[in-house]
């Protein structure tokens, strides 16, 4: 009697391959979307402050809008998914991010694009939520690898973001910067909707407003000190009295959500030291990944006559970042199957290793296109290995239903990372230049070994992390491993 209701309900292992596969592919592209839109109109801002009259200190809000955004609302989205299910909150993402790309492509001035932006900013949330969905939905032998992919996603978007906007703007206009990445949106949209389960894994409860309060505060101001601080300047009254608001407001919010029986983010979980050391390889690994995207991309453009220059056009010196992109898809790959074997601290490690000398070299000599090349392709090993390790490390850190609050922390942290990034790297670029206003070549000197001593933070991380026999042994003792019990939960294997 049960037999015909057991076979409707449960699919055949081709069919639950197929249905994973479409699972991947559309979060996959999701992901994709936020991250190129991340960097895709940082090469454009000039063309685009003066398609609409905007001066260049008002462009700038064009990336710091949708940085405080995907800040403020990950961690939100997150823990929302947590509560009344990850697709649901996947959808609404989404929705924001396409409404947000449409008006950001009509945008008939810098105020509607800045609001959009802001929409825009909203799938921050995309990663924890797909994360989470992946750790839910797919068998656990699988997990290790989707998440890799899935991770190194990210960082590759960044880098199809240099890479094409050059191309885009001088062929199609700025406007395609956000119209082509709303097919892409359009799509993982309507795959959410139409071809993804809804997992009954949940955290009942209900939301920490007064953590999210103090939170976007302590956010907001933190970051839009980092951000305008290099544009104001450091001393500045607005940079410091911002920073000071920002330091006391994460301060209380840790001792807030200490005492709530509900945080927003369990701030305990930062003790777990394969919470901490991912946390900690986040934020060098954003600043480092952002540090390269500046450097590389501004030296390649200077003229030759300077004697460092490589008078690249801009579409010429994105396409020197393809090879950053090529080796972060292979070695997100490669990091996935490595973690399902020996565990997310070696490739960490590896990632580490491969972030310092990428940027040790090029600090040493960036006089031929090799040195460039050369660093780039380390960068993408190493981005590539290092976000899909610490994912995984935080996914096999904390219980299940806390999976999206744990890695909305690590991509707020990541883009924190990133934020004092691109403020250091502009600052030493801006503060050393030629009597002509250009660059000096000991300012990118700086910059490089800037990224290489944050590397060494990364190193000194990884290396502290658990290993794998520590986190299963710590998993067995506090009941965090709990793989085995989403297929009973999803009916997916």
């Amino acid at each position: 009697m049960s037999s015909p209701a057991l076979s409707k309900t449960v699919p055949s292992p081709g069919e639950h391959t197929t249905r994973s596969g479409a699972l991947i592919a559309y979060l996959s592209l999701g992901g994709l979307s936020f991250a190129v839109l991340q960097s895709l109109v940082a090469p454009a801002l000039g063309t685009i402050g003066r398609d609409l009259g905007a001066s260049t200190g008002s462009t700038s809000w064009i990336l710091t809008a949708y940085l405080l955004s995907a800040s403020v609302l990950t961690p939100i989205l997150g823990r929302l998914g947590d509560m009344v299910g990850k697709r649901k909150i996947m959808i609404v993402v989404l929705s924001l991010l396409l409404a947000g790309t449409i008006l950001a492509a009509l945008a008939p001035n810098l105020l509607v694009l800045v609001l959009a932006r802001v929409l825009q900013g909203a799938a921050g949330a995309v990663l924890p939520l797909s994360i989470g969905i992946v750790r839910d939905e797919l068998p656990r032998e699988r997990v290790s690898v989707t998440i890799g992919l899935l991770s190194a996603i990210f960082g590759i978007g960044a880098g199809v973001g240099i890479v094409a906007a050059g191309p885009i703007v001088e062929g199609l206009g700025w406007p395609w910067l956000f119209w082509l990445p709303a097919v892409l949106v359009a799509i993982a949209l309507l795959g959410t909707i139409f071809g993804m389960p809804e997992s009954p894994v949940r955290t009942p409860g209900k939301l920490d407003l007064l953590g999210t309060g103090i939170l976007s505060v302590g956010l907001v101001a933190s970051l839009l000190a980092i951000s305008e601080g290099g544009t104001w300047g450091w001393g500045d009254v607005r940079t410091i009295v911002l920073l000071l608001i920002g330091v006391a407001a994460l301060v209380v919010f840790v001792r807030v959500e200490l005492r709530v029986a509900e945080p927003l983010i369990d701030v305990r979980l930062f003790r777990n030291p394969g919470v901490w050391s991912a946390h900690l390889v986040a934020l060098s690994f954003g600043f480092a990944m952002f540090g390269t995207f500046i450097l590389i991309p501004t030296l390649l453009q200077l003229p030759p006559v300077l004697g460092y220059g490589f008078g690249k056009t801009v579409s010429e010196s994105g396409l020197f970042l393809l090879p950053t992109v090529i080796a972060m898809v292979i070695t997100g790959v490669v990091a996935g199957a490595l973690i399902r074997k020996a565990g997310p601290k070696i490739p960490m490690v590896v990632g580490a290793v491969a972030v310092v000398v990428a940027f040790a070299v090029p600090a040493l000599g960036h006089g031929q296109l090799w040195q460039i090349v050369f660093s780039g392709v380390l960068t993408g090993v190493a981005i590539g290995m290092a976000l899909a390790a610490m994912s995984n490390a935080i996914v096999e850190s904390v219980p299940a239903a806390q999976t999206g609050e744990a890695i909305s922390a690590n991509t707020v942290v990541r883009t924190v990372g990133s934020s004092i990034g691109t403020a250091v790297i502009a600052a030493l670029i801006s503060s050393n230049v030629t009597p002509q206003g250009a660059p000096t070549d000991h300012a990118f000197t700086l910059g490089f070994w800037a990224c290489a001593v944050v590397g060494v933070l990364a190193l000194l991380a990884a290396l502290a992390a658990p290993s794998a026999r520590v986190r299963r042994r710590h998993a067995a003792d506090s009941h965090i491993d709990d793989f085995a019990e989403a297929p009973t939960l999803t009916g997916s294997v």
